[in-house]
């Protein structure tokens, strides 16, 4: 009986160690906007070609072609959901290419320097354009991930990853412009900035920093749904750029999220880079009315 209370003693600490380390560390430190359910994704893996894939678009938000960019060739692939095999059109020689939006019919591709090419997008189908636009000089010196176009006001928005202006800052500043299909031109309007203090107010184990990596905007509610890879957030802001929710991403499911866009049924897509282990992919969540946050 002897060796029996020290050998429940040693049980009963290891129990209390564990117990304290699952406190410390809970299922639900990872968490998901309303309408999706982060720990039920359905994967599509990408082909050796797209192992650096880094934005993604959809026209109209048919989902039934995915459009592609990775972050070194300039060239715009595109392919069915869950079918590997893909086609591609070049547009631009070897670069940094970041983000991709599509509307008005046009491809837009966002170099990590601020410089913005164009193409219609019917010249998707051909090996390669000559109706490419480069436009340089649109924003300051900085570097950028992040761009969305909106078909709702023909507005195309650029968000800074990292820049000059915004060192001494607990802020990110984005840039607007107006496009005109018409004359295909850019009409600056502005700008607007994300204030990194709400991050910490939302969640006090939370920097107060963020490198966007992409954005998008949820079709229905308006909200601006902003992706950092290095952070591995998510942050979801309303249409004035507040910062409403700041949500953890599990790295066993997103590896090294770099690209978002949203289909006309509101399913959420996200894009993985992948590295010597992992393939590239696509993750879709489907939009679930019944989740709450």
């Amino acid at each position: 009986m002897k060796a029996f209370y020290p050998n429940f003693l040693y049980v009963v600490l290891l129990f209390s160690i564990l117990g304290t380390s699952a406190c410390k560390n809970p299922r639900n430190k990872y968490t998901s906007p309303a309408g999706y359910d982060f720990s039920k994704p359905d994967k599509f893996n990408m082909p050796s070609s797209l192992l650096e894939i880094s934005g993604i678009a959809f026209n109209v938000g048919n989902s039934d072609t995915v459009y592609s960019i990775q972050d070194e060739d300039g060239k715009l692939f595109r392919q069915h959901w869950d079918v590997k095999k893909q086609r591609h059109m070049k547009f631009a020689a070897k670069g940094d290419f970041e983000d991709l939006a599509i509307f008005n019919e046009m491809a837009f591709v966002l170099k990590s320097n601020g410089a913005l090419f164009s193409f219609p997008l019917s010249e998707a189908v051909k090996e390669e354009s000559d109706q490419v636009k480069e436009r340089k000089r649109l924003v300051p010196k900085g570097e950028y991930e992040g761009l969305y176009a909106d078909p709702l006001n023909n507005r195309i928005y650029i968000l800074c990853k990292s820049c000059p202006a915004d060192k001494k800052t607990k802020k990110l500043t984005g840039y607007v412009f107006d496009y005109k299909k018409e004359t295909d031109s850019l009409t600056a309007l502005g700008n607007f900035q994300l204030d990194l203090n709400q991050i910490k107010t939302l969640n006090t184990k939370l920097k107060a920093s963020l490198s966007p990596a992409a954005l998008a905007r949820n079709p229905k509610t308006a909200e601006w749904y902003i992706l950092s890879s290095t952070n591995k957030l998510l942050l979801v802001a309303d249409s004035s750029w507040n910062i409403k929710a700041a949500h953890r991403l599990n790295s066993s499911t997103f590896n090294q999220p770099e690209g978002i866009a949203f289909d006309k049924d509101q399913n959420l897509y996200i894009a993985n880079e992948g590295d010597e282990v992992n393939d590239g992919n696509i993750i879709k969540f489907r939009y679930l009315p019944s989740v709450k946050k």
